[in-house]
C-alpha cells in the first residue's frame, strides 16, 4: 500500500473517530439534562420563611441520603479491591512467581518455637538452667580454721591482739 493511501484512510478514520466523539458527547450532554430535571426541580423561591425552612431540611435530607449512599459505595469499592489483591497474590502464588514478604520481628522462646514447629511431638524442655550441672562451692581450709572473721576481730583489737597476729606470722 502506498503511503498516499495510508494517509487518505487514516485522514478518513480520524474524521469518522471524530463524528462519534461528537455524538457520544451529545448523547451524554441529553443525558445529563435528562437526570437534571428529574432529580432536580425548578427553584421557586415565593414564600416566607418557613417555605425557606422546609426547603433547607429537605436538602439537608438528600444531602444525608447521598452522604451515606457515598460511604456505602466507598465501604464496597475497598471491599473490592481488598478481594482482588488478595486473588492477585492467590494467583501469584500459583505462578511460582511468589516474592518473599518482609518477616515481622516476633519475640519467642525456645519451648514455644518448638511447641510451634512439632506441634504435640514437643515434649523435651529446652530450660537450659534446669540442664546445668549443680556445683557445690569449696570451703578453702583456711576459712575453716580461721572461722568468721568478725570473731578474730575482737581477738586482735588490742596491742595484745596486734603482737600475737606478729608472734603467729613470724
Amino acid at each position: 500500500m502506498s503511503t498516499s493511501r495510508k494517509n487518505q484512510l487514516k485522514s478518513l478514520l480520524l474524521q469518522i473517530a471524530e463524528t462519534m466523539l461528537e455524538e457520544e458527547a451529545g448523547e451524554a450532554e441529553k443525558e445529563k439534562m435528562v437526570y437534571m430535571e428529574e432529580n432536580c426541580p425548578v427553584l421557586s423561591i415565593s414564600g416566607g420563611t418557613q417555605e425557606l425552612q422546609e426547603l433547607c431540611r429537605k436538602l439537608h435530607k438528600q444531602i444525608e441520603m447521598v452522604d451515606e449512599e457515598r460511604y456505602d459505595m466507598e465501604m464496597k469499592m475497598k471491599k473490592s479491591n481488598k478481594e482482588i489483591d488478595d486473588l492477585k497474590l492467590k494467583v501469584r502464588d500459583l505462578n511460582g512467581k511468589f516474592r518473599k514478604p518482609a518477616l515481622k520481628k516476633v519475640r519467642m522462646s525456645a519451648d514455644a518455637m518448638l511447641a510451634a514447629l512439632l506441634g504435640s511431638k514437643h515434649k523435651v524442655s529446652m530450660d537450659l538452667r534446669a540442664n546445668l550441672k549443680q556445683v557445690k562451692k569449696e570451703i578453702k581450709e583456711e576459712e575453716k580454721q580461721t572461722g568468721d572473721w568478725r570473731k578474730n576481730i575482737e581477738h586482735k583489737a588490742g596491742m595484745d591482739g596486734r603482737k600475737k597476729m606478729f608472734e603467729t606470722d613470724a
